[in-house]
């Protein structure tokens, strides 16, 4: 008899999990400001970083399309103001470079998703973030291998709030204990641990040595828990 109920979805974080934002892509829209409004493009650069920087946070309470949309515009304005740009200009930034355009899918991303799939798993994301979850796995090319996406700020709750893990799990249509939580910041997974899921850390930076530190390894530990169940 197993011990444990079968293991029937893997839910990821999103950030530094299956995407990452690419500090490369600060460079090209640096050289597209440059080419494009004649700004100077280090100053340009910095300018995109440090108001990112500086509104990190910001959106922590937002819960709809709508409000997403008029923090964005506002976003935009205060950008604009900063590098004197006219609406016209604010308007054609923002549209080239939504947030989600600093995106990248993570090393062997799109190969552990379809792997899980086609074993019979459910695949999730569950991240801190925006309303706008949906357009920013399409961006990095994974919408279509993701059963659930859960954006916290619709729920109203973040994590490591239990209710933001107890949300997505149901959205999957199973429990907690047939989870495995894949996320790169150590309080989330205890989290997910203490309401019963299995929980992995993942550190892409190879820093931590209880961490995996390639996306695939969980193709690994999906495995052994599979055997273990």
């Amino acid at each position: 008899m197993p011990s444990h109920p079968p293991l029937r979805a893997v839910l990821f974080d999103r950030d530094d999990t299956i995407a990452f934002t690419d500090p490369g892509v600060y460079r090209e829209a640096a050289l597209w400001g440059h080419a494009t409004f004649g700004l100077d493009a280090r100053t340009f650069g910095e300018a995109l970083r440090d108001q990112w920087n500086r509104r990190a946070l910001d959106w922590w309470d937002l819960r709809t399309q709508a409000q997403e949309d008029a923090f964005w515009q506002a976003y935009g304005q205060e950008l604009a103001g900063i590098l004197g740009l006219t609406d016209e200009q604010t308007a054609q930034l923002m549209a080239r470079w939504p947030y989600e355009a600093y995106m990248k899918p993570v090393t062997n991303a799109r190969h552990v998703l379809e792997t899980l799939r086609a074993r019979g798993l459910k695949v999730g994301v569950l991240s801190n973030t925006l309303p706008s979850i949906d357009r920013t796995l399409r961006a990095v090319g994974l919408d279509d291998l993701v059963d659930v996406a859960v954006a916290t700020c619709v729920v109203g709750v973040h994590k490591p709030d239990a209710g933001a893990y107890l949300h997505a799990a149901q959205a999957l249509e199973v429990e907690p204990a047939e989870v495995l939580f894949v996320d790169d910041k150590p309080e989330n997974v205890q989290a997910a641990r203490d309401l019963g899921m299995h929980g992995l850390l993942i550190d892409l930076r190879g820093e931590r040595p209880d961490a995996i530190h390639d996306l695939a390894r969980v193709l690994d530990v999906v495995s052994e828990l599979e055997v273990a169940c």
